[in-house]
């Protein structure tokens, strides 16, 4: 298995990832995680993307595929989900000239939909512990009434900036913006796929694993 996942912020691109990894012991490779692992072990690449953060850059798409190729290398039978990568159509070309160079080419591109007004919800909803980043959902899981942490004691339990209705918004406008070229771009090769993100976690994982496994070339993953 080898595919690109795509989904807006709240889309539960993350989940989903997570439960294709443990289905088909797949390796998520997830860029925005990669890049704050090596600025966090401030490797030489760490270095010199925490400058072009600094300055408020967005880090060149070299190194972004350079960091994608050494996890690619590592792949140890070949089967892989891109986490929201590719970003641009220029990455997706340099992704594609990548993996025809490793012989490993991509099979599916699958795209998360979710209606914006329920993803401003979802978001909406959401609490995060300040200490230690365990998440809450005021619907399915209210943090303490006493606003102290049940995973850490500490807290507070607050709601990030990112996650109020109109950060929300400006956030799906820049996704869509920068997605929908490269939604087109893999649909005219047949590889995009829609896959409707509404429902319990195991129903879309149930629906992706359908898609995947009804495709002639997947069927033998």
């Amino acid at each position: 298995m080898r595919i690109v996942l795509f989904g807006p912020p709240g889309a539960g691109k993350g989940t989903q990832s997570k439960l294709l990894r443990e289905r088909y012991q797949a390796t998520i490779i997830a860029t925005g995680d990669m890049l704050r692992e090596e600025v966090h072990q401030e490797t030489p690449l760490g270095r010199e993307v925490r400058r072009y953060m600094e300055q408020g850059m967005l880090v060149p798409d070299e190194l972004v595929i350079g960091m994608v190729e050494r996890r690619l290398r590592r792949l140890k039978n070949g089967r892989f989900v891109l986490d929201g990568f590719p970003r641009t159509v220029a990455q997706a070309e340099a992704l594609g000239r990548l993996l025809a160079r490793l012989h490993l080419p991509l099979q599916a591109v699958i795209s998360l939909e979710v209606p914006a007004e329920e993803i401003i919800w979802r978001l909406s909803q959401r609490r995060i512990c300040d200490a230690c980043g365990e998440t809450f959902h005021l619907t399915f899981r209210p943090p303490p009434e006493d606003g102290r942490c049940p995973v850490c004691g500490k807290g507070p339990i607050i709601q990030r900036p990112d996650d109020r209705p109109e950060a929300i918004a400006r956030r799906l406008a820049v996704y869509e913006a920068q997605t929908e070229p490269v939604k087109a771009y893999y649909a005219t090769n047949g590889l995009l796929h829609r896959v409707s993100g509404l429902g319990e976690v195991e129903e879309v994982h149930r629906r992706i694993v359908k898609l995947l496994e009804g495709r002639p070339a997947l069927a033998t993953m």
